[in-house]
């Protein structure tokens, strides 16, 4: 039997959409030092040694600064191992999330 053709075209829709992503915000305070924040983004947030550096600056003198923009489970992640870090040596480093 031969194959009918169709005018017709089949459409698949699809309702993926790309992952919204969050901003990981670094706050400053009057007792956490300079080093463990330098520190805290070389290690959890992998930044280099220059740009590490001068995002602590940036915090220091505006009070606070984005260090990363990630999906909401990588921001979520990496907000509670600093979290956790700054806890471990006693300082109140506060870190928070917020979408983009």
């Amino acid at each position: 039997m031969p194959q009918e053709q169709s005018a017709v075209k089949e459409r698949q829709r699809t309702n993926q959409r790309e992952p919204r992503r969050y901003k990981v915000i670094m706050h400053n305070d009057d007792f956490t030092t300079m080093e463990f924040v330098v520190k805290v983004l070389t290690t959890v947030f992998f930044k280099p040694q220059p740009e590490a550096y001068s995002l602590m600056i940036k915090i220091h003198r505006s009070d606070k600064a984005v260090v990363g923009i990630y999906t909401y489970d990588i921001a979520i992640s990496k907000k509670q191992k600093a979290t956790t870090m700054a806890r471990e040596e006693g300082f109140p480093l506060r870190i928070t999330c917020e979408p983009e």
